[in-house]
Order: structure tokens, then C-alpha cells, then sequence
């Protein structure tokens, strides 16, 4: 039986064990990847590059977390601040403004053509609705965990997605299964 996120983080907490969070990177490096990959415009290098300074972070600051949200919000966090940090560095607008909204389709359930143009359709949206979007949509964040991990108020990741969706729909509007 595999072990929850809580008892690997008590295991590399209490025992330094290196298993323990290499179980932890098995279990996240994927979403959060993909997280980053979305986010840096599908620059896969520079996206992996940035989950290795995440998890490098993670490890180095475990004591920190607080288990007060999931080990996976956490992570998710430290990866966004990862993204910002990175696109400050290289003057890249990252301005997170009043704007959100409840749920897009599932890309999982979704058409492939059509996940494949909502994908495109996402990179012409601002980072503020993109990076909401992603996370409650792609990543099944919560609204009230996306907040946490954009640090914005609950409300503006709602308005976020909400816009972001209304402009996701417009972009979409033409698309037709080949």
C-alpha cells in the first residue's frame, strides 16, 4: 500500500530519508511539469529546468511546510513563485490582476483536436486567467487552493477563470472536430 504525502514528508523529516522525497518527486514531478509547461508557453526545457529548482526548493525548505494545505498545493506554490522569479529575471510581464471563474472542460475527457487547440487557445490568454485555469481546471486545484497558491484573494481567482473561460470560448468559438 503506498504511502500519503503526510507520512513521506514525516519520513524525510524525521529520518532524512532520501526514498521518501524521491517518492514524493514520483508522485508530482508530472503535474508539475506540466504546470510549468503551460505557464512558460510550452519552453520544456526551461520548464523542467524550473520543477528541479522546485523540488530542490521543496527539500531544502520541508520543515516549512505546515501541512495546513495539501503537500501538493505547497509544491504547486513553490513551483509558480519558481515561474515568477524566472520571468522577472528576463523582464517577462507576470502581473497578476482581478479576474477568474469556476471550471473548464477536462482536457482529459476532451476531443483530441479540440485539446490540442484549447492548449493554443491558452497561450493567448494573460498569465493571471492562464495560470488560474491550469490549476483549478488541469490540475483539479481547488478555488480556495488555486488562491493559496497564486496568493490572490478567492474571488479574483474566480473572476480570473470566469474571463479567462469567456475569452477560452471566443477562441473556440469556430472549432469543429476534423
Amino acid at each position: 500500500m503506498p504511502l500519503t504525502d503526510a507520512e513521506l514528508v514525516a519520513r524525510v523529516l524525521v529520518d532524512d530519508d532520501h526514498h521518501a522525497f524521491a517518492e514524493l518527486v514520483r508522485n508530482h514531478q508530472s503535474a508539475i511539469r506540466g504546470l510549468l509547461r503551460q505557464l512558460t508557453r510550452g519552453d520544456f526545457a526551461l520548464a523542467d529546468d524550473l520543477a528541479q529548482e522546485a523540488f530542490l526548493r521543496a527539500y531544502k525548505h520541508l520543515r516549512s511546510f505546515r501541512g495546513e494545505a495539501k503537500f501538493s498545493t505547497w509544491l504547486y506554490r513553490i513551483a509558480y513563485n519558481c515561474f515568477r522569479e524566472d520571468a522577472r529575471k528576463r523582464k517577462e510581464l507576470v502581473g497578476i490582476d482581478e479576474t477568474q471563474l469556476e471550471a473548464e472542460p477536462d482536457p482529459q475527457t476532451v476531443d483530441p483536436g479540440l485539446k490540442q487547440d484549447l492548449m493554443q487557445a491558452l497561450q493567448h490568454l494573460p498569465l493571471h486567467e492562464r495560470s488560474a485555469i491550469l490549476l483549478c481546471c488541469q490540475n483539479g486545484l481547488s478555488h480556495d487552493e488555486a488562491a493559496r497558491v497564486l496568493e490572490i484573494p478567492l474571488g479574483t481567482v474566480k473572476t480570473n477563470i470566469l474571463r479567462g473561460r469567456e475569452k477560452l470560448k471566443k477562441l473556440l468559438a469556430g472549432w469543429s472536430p476534423a
